[in-house]
């Protein structure tokens, strides 16, 4: 009996609000009115406590809240430590004061209350003990929590032999990573400069003073020199906030070593994405030199502008986050190839923000200018189209499974093959969609939306784990020998006026 191009599985993951962080609180900014902080009043409350009153209420906070959290005494004395400057002077503060009014200064944010969906599957660094015929993977998440603010997180499992997808159980508590050192490329630097509107003149006196790799104590020398210089660099300032910024965007995140990758959670960070990191499509890159790491390109939100980042790791333990440049590095939807095609890295772009374009890059950070690769033509696609996770290479060619948007604004999952050594090239096109939303997927925050950031390939499935209406996420397998032939026997062809060129 054939089996049909397309199963949904049983799998369903639907948020859990309880999977909970500590995180910083302030009073009096949790209502944007004023935007003044209340901390002076409340420390001074906290303080005029007895030390019955302290000891008795540390006690309370743990009792409550311990079990729901790693080091949760750090965490408090990192939060005293954050507000401990509008003390001004004052008697000596005990070890239980400073817990407590770190607890004072600390909320929990449930990461998922609000949505889980837009997932990517990479097949797990660890496959120790799997049995044969069986994948381990790790799966990306888009977790949204309060104020529709989105960070990544992670779940674990086992693909079986024939396709189906089990899930480990979850690890109960979650954790906050820790930040790293990390160290910054000068050239980087100039080409997010040149992009910002940045005269060469003006920043090319800091550059100069910094190596070609250069840290934050470097970054602090090329400052010091632009202030002793401004009464010739009149933009010193201006400068300075630029050179910081970028460098804030530019950051690594460790998470404590023997970690559950499931209980990891990567939240926002730098300037750029203070409303959030979207839509993650995680890969596995091989480098020329046979080294393989894992890649992955999301959109940094920070409530006005977007931008396309990405984040490194070898292990899933520590992770290095960089922005790119450049013209194929522009608004949503960026996936990376999983290895270099002629020399050169390459992603789909969706620089134009409705078609699929393609872009090439030397070192992976700053991407050409894209060529337009396909164009909303079917009745299911004609808002715009997109991709829905990198390429996967087969021996036909690229798979790229696509995502269109219809009427009612309707998404979409379909699928295009690309030749495999001209990847500009589109060899086959599905006509209909592999997916549409059914049932109660069409309902959830963005209501008749199905989205995948990425599946993977195990025997003759490929696995597709997918988003529903940006509420929850469901899991389907797609006949790979199937969906290939019909990919070769599309005969309706791409635009011709979208010319392929490596130029």
């Amino acid at each position: 009996m054939n089996r049909p191009l397309v199963t949904r599985t049983a799998l369903t993951l639907h948020p859990d609000s309880s999977r909970v962080v500590p995180i910083m609180f302030l009073p009096g900014q949790e209502i944007a009115i004023t935007g003044e902080s209340r901390s002076s009043a409340v420390l001074a409350r906290v303080l005029s406590l007895n030390e019955t009153q302290v000891n008795s209420g540390l006690a309370k906070v743990y009792a409550t809240f311990d079990g729901h959290h790693n080091e949760l005494s750090a965490v408090f004395e990192a939060h005293f430590a954050a507000v401990e400057h509008r003390l001004g002077d004052h008697d000596e503060i005990s070890a239980e004061q400073r817990q407590l009014i770190g607890a004072y200064f600390t909320q929990e944010y449930s990461v998922e209350s609000a949505g889980l969906f837009n997932p990517s599957l990479v097949v797990h660094p660890d496959q120790t003990d799997v049995a044969q015929g069986n994948l381990r993977i790790v799966m990306s998440v888009r977790t949204v929590g309060a104020g529709y603010v989105s960070s990544i997180g992670f779940r674990t499992g086992i693909i079986g032999s024939s396709g189906e997808l089990e899930l480990d159980e979850l690890t109960p508590s979650l954790r906050l990573a820790t930040p790293d050192q990390v160290s910054y490329s000068r050239r980087a630097f100039a080409l997010q400069l040149a992009e910002q509107g940045a005269e060469r003149g003006d920043y090319d006196f800091a550059l100069d003073a910094l190596p070609l790799r250069f840290n934050r104590d470097d970054l602090g020398r090329a400052f010091a020199l632009l202030a002793e210089a401004r009464m010739t660099q009149n933009s010193a300032t201006t400068i300075i906030e630029r050179f910081r910024r970028i460098a804030a965007n530019h950051y690594a995140v460790t998470f404590p070593e023997g970690t559950s990758i499931d209980s990891q959670v990567i939240m926002p960070t730098g300037p750029a994405e203070t409303k959030g990191l979207e839509d993650v499509r995680f890969v596995t890159i091989t480098h020329p030199n046979g080294k393989s790491e894992y890649r992955g390109t999301y959109t940094a939100y920070d409530g006005t502008h977007v931008e396309p980042h990405l984040i490194r790791t070898q292990d899933f333990r520590r992770f290095e986050i960089t922005p790119m440049s450049g013209p194929g590095a522009k608004n949503k939807g960026m996936a990376l190839f999983p290895r270099q095609v002629r020399g050169r890295y390459v992603s789909l772009s969706r620089a134009d923000r409705e078609s699929n374009e393609i872009a090439w890059s030397d070192d992976g950070y700053h991407w050409g200018t894209p060529w337009l690769l396909q164009v909303p033509q079917e009745p299911w696609e004609l808002v715009h189209i997109g991709n829905c996770g990198s390429p996967i290479e087969t021996e036909r060619g690229w798979l790229v499974l696509t995502h269109g948007v219809g009427p009612m604004h309707e998404y979409s999952i379909g699928a295009i093959l690309l030749d495999l050594d001209d990847p500009s090239i589109v060899i086959g096109h599905l006509d209909e969609p592999l997916i549409s939303s059914e049932g109660d997927e069409r309902t959830g925050f963005v209501p008749n939306v199905v989205y995948s950031c990425g599946g993977i390939v195990h025997g003759d499935s490929l696995v597709l784990p997918y988003g529903c209406s940006d509420a929850f996420i469901r899991v389907a397998t797609i006949d790979m020998p199937e969906l290939l032939k019909q990919l070769a026997n599309s005969v309706k062809p791409i635009r011709p006026d979208l010319a392929p060129s490596w130029n």
